[in-house]
């Protein structure tokens, strides 16, 4: 048997043995400080840091009630420091700034001043124009061009019709009818939507109505036209038919 090959490897683990608790305190002790750093940069942060103004020996909250309480003293603290804020520059919190806030002011109040607020801009929020100017026209007396035109069945034309002349007759049956006026001369204006070809020509749809009753022995043509179905001068879509018939069946008029 190797006697020198044995009693080393004995010597070995002595040696590891004894290696063995110095490296674990050493491992306790590099535990021990990062926890220690640790715990130190936790306070680092949870304390706040004051302005310069701030007596430490004095109640921070002190500030805020001076604050609330004295315009003055607000007024110079936004003034000095407006990128802070007063429960900031304390060493505080919002919390604390609010729970300050309602002790000394109740909610009875500070209700009442949310309604006068609200009061205010709601009269402030009224709509006022700018500038005042005459208006040419009110409302009442603008007229869609729309209920001015008509179309043919193919929808590519449209026509208008303005009353050049009316009759001096006097309008039968005004109670069961109402106030009406009877037509004697048109102008009919014909747009093609296509080509936006304007056509425009003057008609006597009296002289026309005359005409073809003594061809044809009849008249399908009622001049008569409601007032309310002018409108400056021209007549309502709802119209147009009768006034143009017979100048229609005579060909005069191609729609």
């Amino acid at each position: 048997m190797d006697f020198k090959r044995y009693f080393g490897k004995i010597k070995n683990k002595n040696e590891k043995s004894k290696q063995e608790p110095e490296t674990v305190d050493e491992t306790e002790d590099n535990i021990a400080q990062e926890q220690e750093s640790e715990i130190t940069k936790q306070v680092d942060v949870n304390v706040k840091k004051t302005l310069s103004f701030v007596d430490d020996k004095k109640d921070p909250h002190e500030y805020i009630r001076r604050y609330l309480m004295e315009s003055k003293y607000k007024d110079w603290f936004n003034r000095n420091y407006p990128n802070h804020t007063i429960y900031d520059a304390v060493g505080l919190s919002m919390s604390d700034y609010l729970s300050m806030k309602r002790e000394l002011f109740p909610e009875s109040e500070t209700i009442n001043e949310e309604k006068s607020n609200r009061k205010e801009k709601s009269v402030n929020t009224n709509f006022k124009p700018t500038t005042t100017h005459e208006t040419k026209t009110s409302f009442d007396e603008f007229i869609d061009e729309r209920i001015l035109s008509s179309h043919n069945a193919f929808g590519d034309k449209e026509m208008k019709i303005k009353i050049l002349e009316v009759s001096d007759e006097i309008a039968p049956l005004v109670t069961k009818f109402g106030d009406r006026v009877k037509i004697n001369k048109i102008i009919v204006t014909i747009k093609h939507l296509q080509t936006q070809q304007i056509e425009e020509g003057e008609f006597d749809i009296e002289s026309i109505e005359k005409e073809l009753i003594e061809k044809r022995h009849y008249t399908s043509t009622n001049r008569w036209v409601p007032t309310s179905d002018i409108k400056n001068g021209y007549v309502t879509n709802s119209r147009h038919t009768s006034l143009i018939s017979d100048a229609a069946a005579l060909d005069y008029i191609t729609f």
